[in-house]
Order: C-alpha cells, then structure tokens, then sequence
C-alpha cells in the first residue's frame, strides 16, 4: 500500500496510490490517519482504507499543477526533524575514505571514516534484544528544510556543492505515551555540499544542513530487504549521469531496527505528537565521479516497489547575507 499527499481545495489530504494514474482521496492528511492508528490500536493499513472517499483525482495532473506534498507532515514545521545515519551501506566506505583520508605514516592506519563503517560491518546487525554499534549520526534541520517532490532544492549561496544523495527515508509520529511509531518508508534525497565536507571531515555537520526531499510516495508495511533502483542527474533533457544504487537491509552493514534504536534512544526525540524523518544512508554519490550539478539540473531518484520517481530540479541563491545579529 503506497500514500501521498497533496493540496486539494485548500487543504492537505492523503489519498491512497490505486495505480500509476489515479489515486483515492482519503478523509484527512497522513499525520492525522497515523494518529487514528495508534489510539485505535489497529494498522494504518486498516485506517486508510476506513478513510477512503469516492474522489478520485489523476495523478499527473496533480504533479503538473504542482499539488503534491511530502507524503508525511506536521502542520507545525518545527515539530518535524529532519536527520540521519551515514555509512550504513556497504560499499559507502569506498567514496567516504577517499574523501577523508589522511596522509598515511603507517598502511594500517585507517582513516576515521574506514573506522566508523568497519564497526558497522562487525556490529551493526546485533541479534534481537542486543544492541549494536553506534552508527555516525547528523541534524539536518526541521520541516522547514524539507521541499515536496516535483519542485526545486535550494542552494544557499555560501554552499561548495550541491549534490544528490539517494537514500531511503524512514517516517515517523511520536504517540502521546511518547513511544516512536513507525508510519512507513519513502525514497529520499538527503542532499549534501560534499566539497565541504571534503576540506575537513569536522565540517560534515555544516555539509548536511541543507534543503531534502522525500517521496512522492510512502511504502507502508514492511520493506523488501533487497532493493534496486535507478539515480540520475538530467540537464537540458538529457542524462547527465546515471548509476544504479542497492538499499535494503541485504545491502547495508546496519540493520534499521539499530539504526532506529540509535537515533530514538534518545528522551528529547521522543517527544509525543512530533514527526521525524531519518534518512538511512547511500553508497551511491555522482559527486564521485567529478560531476558538479548547475542551476535547472533535475535529480531523479527511483525505486520501482515505491512507484514514481522523486524529482528535484536545482535552484542556486545568490543572496550569500545573514541577518545582522543585534544586541539586547
């Protein structure tokens, strides 16, 4: 079962994914029929289709006339936050440890990142009941830096970069007791200023905070452990770049449950009524391969158990000023 959300006559409503054209208006937005889930104590898969109406609306018009939204919300944007795990894939120590690695006295000594995916590797798929190695870990920011799909990611003007990352993205409510439910998974592109974070590793946390985009659409059940799909980087038309990329727990060296378990062990993540999406990392970057996005490129990113495509184009800022800060 696949959800989106979209503007429709004023409001946010969810509407259920009944094939690649049409899609069923339900009675509410997301966020609301997550929360008719857990007070009811049933799956969301029974609330959404207790919610259905007899609307039904064409998908691609609503892509054309730019209604479509993030597939999970918060009418509040500062009560979604935005975060997530780096080398959790395998293979992602690869492109990392070229990025930062350091003058070698020794070929034993391995570079922090090689370090950090190798405790993964070891311990990041502990038996049920244990807990495994901590995975490194960014803030990206709240609401506010998420753009829905179909519409563009922007570029401050002080960024080095502005490079895709093609992830999957897990969704999530807080309920009242303050216990973290799981509302399902969307593609994702994290989106990062790699040259920043090249010039020093201690630079990862400003690399990250930047505009994301999640969606169109949200997986709800549970997630194949093998998946295959398709990052492109289109300019005028034409494909740029192009790699297939794997995800799923078969292609990462951390479980999601332990990256879950890292990420809400902590008491001021589980603060009921909040929303939080936590993207669980890439081993597929085009910045790899020397490619330097420009203004109107579009990112696509495709996974095909998750329908259509989540599209970004490019839009760089120029304004490079900040508020002037003013003294109390």
């Amino acid at each position: 079962m696949r959800l989106i959300q979209c503007s429709h006559r004023g409001q946010i409503r969810s509407a259920l994914v009944e094939h690649e054209q049409q899609v069923r208006l339900l009675d509410a937005d997301t966020y609301t029929l997550a929360m008719r889930a857990i007070r009811s104590g049933k799956p969301l898969s029974d609330i959404v289709e207790a919610s259905m109406t007899e609307d039904r609306l064409d998908y691609q018009q609503l892509i054309d006339e730019k209604c479509l939204l993030p597939p999970l919300t918060h009418s509040d944007p500062a009560h979604c936050l935005v975060t997530g795990t780096g080398l959790t894939h395998l293979g992602s120590a690869d492109t990392r440890d070229a990025m930062h690695a350091k003058a070698k006295a020794d070929e034993s000594e391995m570079s922090d990142s090689m370090r950090m995916f190798n405790l993964g590797v070891e311990g990041g798929k502990p038996s049920a009941g244990d807990i495994g190695a901590q995975p490194e870990w960014f803030y990206k920011g709240d609401g506010n830096c998420v753009v829905a799909p179909e519409t563009p990611i922007p570029v401050p003007g002080f960024a080095k970069d502005a490079g895709e990352e093609p992830e999957l993205a897990g969704l999530y409510v807080i309920g009242n007791d303050g216990t973290p439910w799981r509302v399902g998974y969307a593609i994702g592109n994290e989106f990062s200023d790699h040259v920043t974070e090249r010039f020093n590793y201690l630079w990862l946390a400003h690399s990250k905070l930047r505009a994301c985009s999640f969606g169109p659409e949200l997986l709800i059940g549970d997630l194949p452990r093998h998946l295959e799909g398709s990052s492109r980087i289109m300019r005028n038309g034409k494909t740029l770049w192009g790699k297939p990329f794997l995800t799923g727990e078969a292609n990462m060296s951390h479980s999601l449950a332990n990256l879950e378990y890292h990420h809400f062990k902590y008491d001021n993540f589980r603060r009921p009524g909040d929303v939080h999406v936590h993207f669980f990392g890439t081993a597929t970057l085009s910045f790899a391969d020397g490619i330097s996005p420009q203004e109107g490129d579009r990112f696509d990113i495709s996974l095909p158990e998750f329908g259509r495509p989540l599209r970004n184009s490019l839009r760089f800022e120029t304004d490079n000023t900040t508020s002037a800060i003013s003294s109390l």
